[in-house]
Parts: structure tokens; C-alpha cells; sequence
């Protein structure tokens, strides 16, 4: 099985690392990986030990030459399928480049906002198969028209193992400069609006009242910095928070993390979660897009709604005011993360939709 996968971002994190994932596993099962990405994109190094690379230039949805640069690599490389995984621009052309190419494509969706429906299905009616990372952007996509025949929910993996560290306080503290005893909260998200950063900056100084010592993590770039740091300034926080950019070494750092926090205003699953869960970490996050399809509430976190300050000021005492809550929802996070979210498991399940997708490919050749 030979298949040319199609990735647009740029960094190694969220779909970008998911699609390395996939291709690791898919070329341990004997599959022949191609994959198509943007010029200078961290996943080209990543992904070179599992797949034959080609860069391109990416533009977006306004790239109306990208088709042409799509359709001349796969003409070169012969796939039996084509895979995309990104929105920016590739969404509207990858099923479009399958049907001229007379292969199956499949497209994987991973956010959960909505599109003017008759849109929705004009793009994605040239797709043989859409794959939603959770049963939320499932739901939306086929509230948005698309058909339920063509609709599956694969979610999103984690690699259990790399989380499985031991906790190293000492080197922690001091990498961070903060106490020793100092309870963390960690944030790993982009800094951009929809992930609600601006929420749990509200309640700071109601936190610092009850826990003095408290210390907050924004881990994650974005074009948010500089009005967070200002709102940071205004309140008085700049000793509490610290902004460490994307980081390399998570899985040494969530063992060190006494809570993972996430106010996101729409997420499609949030892998960032999926992470902190692996090792243990208990999370309060938002009731939004796929993120209950991993926070269980009252199991390993807690949910809040979206914006909901006040309630997000109640979850987060709660658990940093009790160690015995917060070991028990580590625990439990930890199991569900290895029973349910896999990489073997998503492997498995995107090879037996390949399988399908052949399968009746070459029945309509018969």
C-alpha cells in the first residue's frame, strides 16, 4: 500500500505531530508513506525516517497553484491513496486532486467550528471518506449536511511510554525559578483568543489569596503575548507567571505540574490534554468541542463552561487545595489515556479504513 500523506503546518505539535505518529506505526505495518509538506516544517525532519519527504510551497486557501504542485508530486510518486491532514488551503483541493488522479482521498478534520453548511458539503462531497478526531466534530460535520456514510471518529493518540517519567522537582524549580514548594499550574496551548487564557488570568489574584506560593506556565507561542502579558501586568501577576514559549521537553515537565488548566473557547480534542493525562496529571478544563471526550468530570478533572470565570475559580481550588483528589484523578487520567487513546489503536483503525476505501475502489473497477 503506498500512500501520499499531505500535512500544511509548520510545527511539530497538534496534527502535525499526529500525523508523525501515523506514519511511524503505518510504516511498521508494511505501508509505503509519502508525505507532502510546507518548505522548512519541523515534521519534515521528524517524519524522515517513515516516509519519503517532498516540500512545497503552501500558501493557504488563496494558493490556487497548490493543486498544481499536489497533482505533480503524486504523479510521481503513483499512491494508492491520498491522505490529507490540515484545513489551511489543502482541504478544498485534496478531494478535487483525488478525483483527477482516480485514487481515494480521505480528509482528517481536526477543529470543531462550523462552516456555512452548503460549503461544507460542496467541499467535501469530492472526499471518499472524512475522518473526525472527535465524536464532537463529528456531530459537526454531519449537522453541517455531510453524509454519515462517508463519517468516521478516530481520535487522536498519545504515546504513553514518553510520558511514564519520574517526577524531578529539584530540576524543575530550578529551571523555572520558582520555589521549591510552589504549587504549578500548567497551560499548554497556543496564545491565541480561542484557547481563553484571559479566564484564568481573571481569577489570579482570588488564587494567590487562598495559595500565596501559586505559580502559573504558559506553555505555547502565539500572537496573544503581548496583550496577555499587558492584562499579566495590569493585575499585578508578573511574579506569578511565566511565559516558556514551546518546549521540547514536556514529558519531563507534566510529572512537575500539579495541575493542567485549559479555558479553551472551542477545542477539536486537545492533545496537549491527552499528554498530561498520560502522566498522571489532573486537568480542569472547558466543556468544549472534544475536550469531555477526555476530561471525564469527577474522574481524572474537572469540566467547567466556557467563560465561566467563576466556575473555573471553584474547580481549580478545589483540587489545588486537596493532594489526595488530585493523585486520584492522575491515576485514573493515566489508565484512560493508555486504554483509549493508543497510538497502536489509532494505527489499527485509520489501516482497516484504507483497507475499505481499496477495497471499494477497485469493486467500482470491476
Amino acid at each position: 500500500m503506498r500512500i501520499l500523506h499531505v500535512e500544511s503546518g509548520r510545527h511539530l505539535y497538534g496534527g502535525a505531530l499526529q500525523v508523525c505518529y501515523l506514519l511511524e506505526g503505518l510504516s511498521r505495518c508494511g505501508v509505503e508513506n509519502h508525505l507532502l509538506c510546507t518548505e522548512k516544517s519541523e515534521i519534515a525532519t521528524a517524519a524522515a525516517p517513515f516516509a519519503e519527504i517532498d516540500q512545497i510551497p503552501m500558501h493557504g486557501d488563496a494558493d490556487f497553484s497548490f493543486p498544481f504542485r499536489l497533482l505533480g508530486v503524486a504523479r510521481r510518486h503513483n499512491p494508492d491513496l491520498l491522505h490529507l491532514h490540515s484545513r489551511r488551503g489543502v482541504d478544498i483541493w485534496g478531494g478535487v486532486c483525488g478525483r483527477i488522479l482516480g485514487i481515494p482521498s480521505l480528509i482528517t478534520r481536526r477543529v470543531d467550528n462550523r462552516e456555512w453548511p452548503p460549503f461544507a458539503r460542496l467541499k467535501y462531497r469530492t472526499y471518499n471518506h472524512l475522518v473526525a478526531i472527535s465524536e464532537e466534530i463529528c456531530s459537526v460535520l454531519l449537522s453541517e449536511g455531510v453524509d454519515p456514510g462517508r463519517t468516521s471518529c478516530i481520535r487522536s493518540a498519545v504515546e504513553h511510554e514518553k510520558y511514564q517519567r519520574p517526577r524531578n522537582r529539584e530540576w524543575f524549580a530550578g529551571e523555572f525559578s520558582i520555589p521549591p514548594t510552589a504549587p504549578v499550574i500548567g497551560v499548554i496551548a497556543q496564545l491565541i483568543p480561542r484557547k481563553g487564557h484571559r479566564y484564568l488570568i481573571d481569577i489570579l489574584p482570588g488564587l494567590r489569596e487562598l495559595f500565596p506560593e501559586l505559580r502559573v506556565i504558559f506553555f505555547g507561542q502565539g500572537g496573544e503575548r503581548e496583550s496577555l502579558n499587558t492584562h499579566i501586568m495590569n493585575n499585578n501577576l508578573a511574579g506569578m507567571v511565566t511565559f516558556a514559549g514551546f518546549r521540547n521537553d514536556m514529558p519531563e515537565i507534566f510529572p512537575c505540574i500539579d495541575l493542567v488548566v485549559h479555558p479553551a473557547l472551542i477545542e477539536g480534542l486537545g492533545v496537549s490534554l491527552l499528554q498530561a493525562a498520560s502522566a498522571g496529571v489532573p486537568i480542569v478544563a472547558t466543556r468544549a468541542g472534544g475536550i469531555p471526550e477526555i476530561v471525564h468530570d469527577g474522574v481524572n478533572g474537572r469540566l467547567v463552561e466556557p467563560g465561566d470565570s467563576e466556575e473555573l475559580f471553584r474547580a481549580i481550588s478545589e483540587l489545588l487545595g486537596n493532594p489526595d483528589l488530585r493523585r486520584r484523578f492522575g491515576v485514573a487520567g493515566r489508565n484512560m489515556a493508555l486504554s483509549d487513546f493508543s497510538v497502536e489503536r489509532m494505527v489499527t483503525q485509520y489501516m482497516e479504513l484504507y483497507d475499505m476505501l481499496l477495497r471499494k475502489s477497485a469493486g467500482r473497477g470491476l
